[in-house]
């Protein structure tokens, strides 16, 4: 049986309880859980680091910062038990009924919200807390497991790296019944009492690399990277400096852009439609409109077809809602190929390429049509076919060494990032675009 993120991991950080001391028991009489001498022991505390501080140093390109930071008591029971409400747990305090047991001295006493924690120090919170949470049920088979972790492409102890199908929602919502979110936790915290957190979005029907934090340390490191990119890119100096977060994409557009390569920048802004119903995003050209956020977006040709469709390589130096997709089709006037969103016009002047034969490409290979777990599919979407699928694809990301950052910020304090390395990470396209790249060759 398998559960919800946020159940795993409320019950591998606050499953056990311990008998207090009889002296102890005595002492806090007067307190609900101590009537019975059961408490929620939180896991020892470990030095932290603040992975935000981390991220924005590195982003800005500084050559040495202090990154370590100083974690209350209050801050390290929201970090243990993200289902527990702040407010309840600030009134514990207030109460006077949170209990820390001291790694130097092995005692048990009353600690204040803003008391520091020290390395080895646990927690004590009252039996009597209603620690509940509504669990959702996800059963994953064993084909289902085994899917998942065979699009993993790297993993360290900070970060997972997988290759997203098309298809599959990053995200639970309406109407949706599985999410890379939810199966990760399910499939992807291996022997982690956490599971995966997401620090970035892909479309549901785009591909490619998604990274993914398995700390809460490395995920706000990761977050603050992302974050700082996107404020930074629109900076004139931002283009001067050492990219430390590079993405780039692989898509198929109809048609062909003007230059062979060059930068959009236009503002972008959602627009309601159909009284509320949907939505779309837009270029907004008023720089007075608020609700507008800057997009840039770096492109050049990879490849050209007498067909009528191009190969882009578009690396997005902003990371807005259908950035890339909006530029395409807006300002350069290419929608993709399978985005019938944004340019359902083009679609309907296109021509089938129905002379291939949809049961094998041009290299000859049989493409084998057996169905994957999760009903995706992966096989039919080319060009070659009535109704193609979003041909967009992350095929390669560029980012720092998270987990030797962390690791030496937590033996150094100090740490000089100018020296550290990058990772880099390739995706290779899904069936039905590698389809399209033969069939447009031949």
């Amino acid at each position: 049986m398998c559960c919800t993120a946020a159940g795993q991991l409320l019950r591998s950080l606050c499953p056990t309880t311990a008998e207090c001391s009889p002296k102890s028991q005595q002492q806090d009489s007067a307190i609900d859980s101590g009537k019975t001498g059961k408490w929620f022991i939180l896991p020892p505390f470990s030095s932290t680091v603040n992975g935000t501080a981390a991220g924005r140093a590195l982003s800005s390109a500084a050559t040495a910062g202090k990154a370590s930071t100083e974690t209350t008591a209050l801050k390290w029971v929201l970090r243990c038990c993200p289902e527990l409400p702040r407010n309840l747990v600030q009134k514990l305090f207030r109460l006077r009924q949170v209990r820390r047991e001291s790694a130097q001295e092995g005692q048990v006493k009353r600690v204040t919200a803003k008391d520091s924690m020290n390395v080895g120090d646990k927690i004590l919170l009252p039996g009597s807390v209603n620690v509940s949470v509504t669990e959702k049920e996800l059963h994953c088979s064993e084909e289902e497991v085994e899917f998942i972790r065979t699009l993993v492409l790297y993993k360290d102890p900070a970060i997972i790296v997988v290759n997203k199908p098309p298809g599959l929602p990053v995200q639970g919502g309406i109407g949706i019944k599985r999410s890379l979110d939810e199966l990760s936790a399910t499939c992807l915290s291996y022997d982690y009492s956490e599971p995966p957190r997401l620090v970035h979005r892909l479309d549901r029907d785009s591909s490619g690399i998604l990274v993914m934090g398995r700390t809460q340390a490395s995920t706000t490191f990761l977050h603050s990277i992302f974050r700082e990119k996107t404020f930074a890119a629109p900076d004139k100096d931002a283009g001067r400096r050492r990219r430390i977060l590079q993405r780039r994409y692989w898509a198929l557009v109809i048609g062909s852009p003007r230059h062979a390569n060059g930068i959009v920048s236009a503002r972008l802004g959602k627009v309601v439609l159909d009284d509320g119903k949907s939505d779309r995003v837009t270029v907004i050209e008023d720089p007075e409109n608020t609700s507008s956020q800057h997009a840039i977006t770096q492109y050049k040709v990879i490849k050209a077809s007498s067909h009528g469709y191009t190969w882009l390589e578009l690396c997005p130096l902003t990371g807005r809602k259908h950035q890339i997709r909006v530029h395409c089709a807006e300002v350069l006037g290419t929608p993709l190929v399978g985005d019938f969103k944004y340019g359902w016009q083009a679609h309907r002047k296109l021509k089938q390429l129905s002379q291939f034969n949809l049961q094998s490409d041009p290299s000859g290979e049989l493409v084998d049509k057996k169905r994957l777990p999760l009903g995706l599919d992966l096989e039919n979407g080319s060009v070659s076919d009535k109704t193609p699928r979003l041909h967009l694809h992350c095929r390669q990301m560029v980012l720092p060494d998270v987990f030797q950052a962390l690791e030496d910020i937590e033996t150094r304090g100090d740490y000089d990032f100018s020296r550290l390395k990058s990772l880099k990470f390739d995706a290779p396209l899904p069936r039905f675009m590698d389809q399209s790249w033969n069939i447009l060759s031949s």
